[in-house]
């Protein structure tokens, strides 16, 4: 039956639409929500007035989205918020925890250099639990689990949510649990913090580095990569997660570097029968149709797969292609298919694109080449506009796409 799970995509007139995504792309036991700007659906403007009325757009649009499938503000389980000035982030936490009546969702917060319209100063994607499941999966009163741990620094965010296969951890800055503040030290010091907080966090709930299925890594500094890949070797010696790498214009604390993981999660959440998690398997797979790189191209669990960031490189030569961004584009939309197509998916399978841009001007050109790559419904989407990308590109793009069959063991 896993086989014919379907994808649902849908859309509500109570929030912005766009013709280049999906308001909301469900797949099983999650719902992926596009990035919603601070615009007002009747008007299709940004909102008038400061951060705390643009934040508030912002989460009425996921509100609106949310209750449109039947769903509640409470089963968000992530949220990324992308600022353009870090400082704002106390103004949109006073307005950020009044939507929530439950345990807080977890969350990454980061400031970016450019967001899809000039005006707005934030912008907010969600991913949802969805115990209903979709198409033919039968529905489910599964559990949305909440927990924290003292071993790892707290805040206005769960440290980890579990829903079904997967945990969701909040992004982990380099904050020494004990005394709230940033480790002494560089990039080095600042990622091993990072990488023990969320070591502390799995730990704590009884599950290792290697149940890591993706890691989303912020860095201040772009050329930091090579000592935070050098660090990340340490901890994930033998399996090597799917990894984007971003660039931030700020980080809460005036951090170095956040990192933000994806975890398998094989006992579920009640009702579902607790499982051995050696048993419910992570594929992790690569192909020699995409560029090389030092982590998994595609790391399967459950019923979703996790693309790593793919830059516009010929996967012969591994260096960029000639020509402008539009050709940029195309190149890593052409990894990404080249990867999805090597695990027997094709591109409609996927439900959430992530698109970095060097310059957001560009989103125009790049939204010209994007939608000829999909032929039914376009998948959920954020754009964010970066100061740089490695390799001195123009674009970089990851991905999340369903896994009808599973892995191992389900049937």
């Amino acid at each position: 039956m896993s086989g014919d799970i379907i994808k649902l995509s849908r859309n509500t007139e109570n929030a912005p639409k766009s013709s280049v995504s999906t308001q909301t792309v469900a797949f099983s036991h999650y719902n992926n929500i596009s990035a919603q700007l601070p615009v007002d659906p009747k008007t299709g403007e940004i909102v008038v007035g400061c951060v705390k009325d643009q934040a508030k757009q912002c989460l009425d649009n996921i509100k609106a989205i949310v209750e449109s499938i039947d769903h509640v503000m409470d089963d968000v389980v992530k949220l990324n918020i992308f600022v353009k000035n870090i400082s704002d982030i106390d103004a949109i936490d006073e307005v950020y925890t009044t939507f929530f009546q439950d345990a807080l969702p977890t969350r990454t917060v980061v400031a970016v250099a450019a967001l899809p319209m000039s005006d707005a100063l934030v912008q907010i994607d969600a991913l949802i639990s969805n115990g209903e499941g979709t198409t033919p999966q039968a529905p489910c009163a599964l559990i949305k689990v909440s927990r924290n741990t003292e071993n790892a620094p707290k805040g206005l965010y769960s440290q980890t949510v579990a829903f079904s296969h997967y945990n969701n951890l909040a992004s982990q800055l380099p904050v020494e649990p004990k005394t709230g503040e940033l480790v002494v030290g560089g990039i080095k010091e600042q990622t091993e913090q990072c990488l023990n907080n969320i070591k502390a966090i799995l730990e704590s709930i009884d599950h290792v580095m290697d149940d890591v299925v993706k890691t989303t890594i912020f860095l201040k500094d772009i050329s930091d990569a090579e000592v935070v890949n050098e660090v990340c070797a340490k901890f994930f010696p033998s399996y090597v997660p799917a990894r984007t790498v971003v660039s931030a214009a700020a980080l809460p604390m005036g951090a170095l570097v956040q990192i933000d993981t994806s975890v398998s999660h094989g006992d579920g959440t009640p009702p579902q029968l607790p499982e051995d998690t050696r048993l419910l398997v992570i594929e992790a797979n690569n192909t020699e149709n995409a560029p090389k790189a030092s982590y998994s191209h595609t790391v399967a669990f459950s019923h979703y797969n996790h693309v790593s960031g793919q830059l516009p490189l010929d996967p012969k030569t591994n260096k960029l292609v000639a020509g402008d961004v539009k050709a940029q584009a195309e190149q890593c939309l052409n990894n990404i298919k080249a990867i999805i197509e090597s695990v027997d998916h094709v591109m409609d399978d996927t439900v959430k694109i992530n698109i970095q841009l060097k310059n957001i001007a560009d989103i125009d050109a790049v939204n010209e080449v994007y939608t000829t790559f999909f032929k039914g419904d376009l998948p959920a989407r954020t754009v964010v506009g970066v100061s740089a990308i490695p390799m001195d590109a123009l674009v970089q793009i990851d991905a999340v796409v369903s896994n009808c069959e599973g892995t191992p063991p389900q049937v």
